[in-house]
């Protein structure tokens, strides 16, 4: 048994154990060790006494909590929501000794449900208050928090944005790199040629944090990000902004047809009309950079190439790849395919490095699920610290909101998570299969259209690394490329037989 105690402590714990001999003949017995938080408020968590406690709780020392009353433990309705969380998870009853409260009895647990109800409408109105501020905010042009972007920096007195010059130079330049590329993939190896990297800030308890490579998604994201035209967006509805725009009108509307245009994955039907089986696959082995498809036509007739980025970009001095016929490198991979149907040996070191990485794969689920788990606990206590002066502090209603919209985006991408290892578990595929379906890659091939050939080699493809220097052609396969190839085959034999 344990004893929580705050003011006139001797008195408490006095009536506390009182309570516990008069329950002797149902085997129970005060702990020696004090939970004592003398001198700190019971208005937040954060007192040593409670967290050592809770660390009792969870090690099983402590099987029942009893108090003297229950604002002796804590003032908080959400901090008692969650304190009693931790205790029902571990199997741990709660005793008022002078209010009718006992979670070991059903009237107990009564009157702890209908104080946890009293709790979640706190929580939701707290809820409500904070989105009718940023709703009011929003309409006003007003920036209400969240994660700085490349452009702008959180002005000292906080609420607002403003203009970081440097980087609002960067941020015209990439939208100039996009009209002049036409697409995202050889705009992101320009950038990570040039070493621009996405925001980077410091953040309130002096961690460093962004800073990272732009990858494709950070780079769409940022190119249909509003707030470069001076405004906001809130609920479906975009506002005029508090803030100075980056990007003028017509460059933002280019960019948006362009993009509309391509499609996000940049554009399937028009942004691969001569059919390059290995667009945004392949590198170059000189550099380590990407290498586009380009074409020339000489006397009506069509010469596709595969260009080293880098030699694109700075002159062919640069790579000693420099570029390599499109069908030429296409014909040498679909050969390396067939290859390994033929030559039981190759099969078996594909299938092992498709293995590899498809438990890599799982790997990296499992460590996101675990820096979510810590996020949200951390989150989690933040709230908790910061809820009470929500209603008096506007800053807090400020950080609440965000806490509250980055716990609803974790919360939402677990499941996501949970799904993405299901798949990824079931991706396992029969060596018998796989060897089967190679023996059929070519009558297969024959049957697909232009377009379902590329998708097809994505399905099994996840790079191809090209080196001008000696010639040679690498292929990195999808840790899913095994389990597609069975799938895909099984289809197309379906619908022949039909």
């Amino acid at each position: 048994m344990s004893t929580s105690c705050s003011t006139t402590l001797d008195a408490q714990r006095e009536a506390a154990e009182a309570y516990i001999n008069s329950q002797r003949h149902e085997g129970w017995s005060p702990l020696q060790q004090k939970y004592d938080d003398g001198g700190y408020t019971g208005a937040n968590m954060d007192r040593p006494a409670l967290k050592r406690l809770l660390a009792d709780v969870e090690s099983g020392v402590v099987n029942c909590v009893v108090v003297y009353k229950v604002d002796r433990l804590t003032r908080s309705l959400l901090d008692f929501s969650r304190i009693i969380e931790i205790l029902d998870k571990h199997g741990v009853t709660f005793v008022s000794v002078t209010q009718q409260f006992n979670t070991t009895n059903s009237l107990g647990r009564l009157t702890l449900h209908i104080l946890l109800s009293f709790a979640q409408f706190e929580r939701e109105m707290i809820s409500e208050r904070t989105r009718d501020k940023m709703s009011a905010a929003r309409r006003k042009g007003k920036w209400v928090g969240g994660s700085p972007v490349l452009g702008y920096d959180v002005a000292p007195q906080g609420g607002s944005i403003i203009i970081n010059p440097a980087e609002a130079k960067r941020v015209r330049a990439i939208f100039g790199l996009y009209l002049e590329l036409g697409s995202l993939i050889p705009v992101v190896e320009e950038l990570d040629r040039r070493e621009w990297r996405m925001k980077a800030w410091t953040t309130r308890d002096g961690r460093q944090a962004g800073g990272k490579p732009i990858a494709k998604n950070n780079l769409y994201n940022m190119l249909t990000n509003i707030i470069y035209t001076g405004k906001v967006e809130y609920g479906g509805t975009v506002y005029e902004g508090e803030h100075e725009r980056i990007t003028d009108d017509d460059t933002w509307n280019r960019v948006q047809s362009v993009l509309s245009r391509n499609g996000r994955l940049g554009g399937r039907n028009i942004g691969n009309k001569h059919g390059a089986l290995l667009k945004s696959l392949v590198r170059c082995g000189s550099c380590n950079v990407g290498m586009i498809h380009t074409y020339v036509k000489k006397k009506n007739k069509l010469y596709r190439y595969y260009v080293c980025v880098k030699a694109h970009q700075r002159g062919w001095a640069q790579c000693e790849t420099r570029s390599v016929s499109a069908p030429v490198l296409e014909e040498a991979v679909l050969d390396q395919l067939r290859g390994i149907g033929r030559n039981p040996t190759v099969l078996r070191t594909v299938l092992r490095e498709i293995e590899e990485r498809r438990q890599r794969d799982i790997q990296e689920v499992r460590r996101e699920e675990a820096d979510i788990e810590l996020e949200l606990k951390k989150i989690t206590q933040e709230m908790s610290a910061i809820a009470p002066m929500a209603s008096t502090v506007p800053s807090a209603t400020d950080r609440l909101a965000e806490l509250q919209d980055r716990a609803r985006y974790l919360n939402n991408r677990m499941p996501e998570l949970l799904s993405q290892s299901v798949r990824i578990e079931s991706e396992a595929a029969d060596p018998k299969d796989v060897e089967a379906a190679l023996q059929e890659f070519d009558p297969l091939w024959e049957q697909l259209s232009t377009w379902e050939q590329e998708r097809f080699i994505r399905a099994l493809v996840d790079q191809v690394r090209y080196d001008g220097k000696n010639g040679t052609v690498t292929v990195g396969f999808r840790s899913t490329a095994a389990r597609n190839l069975c799938d895909w085959t099984a289809e197309r034999s379906k619908g022949t037989q039909q």
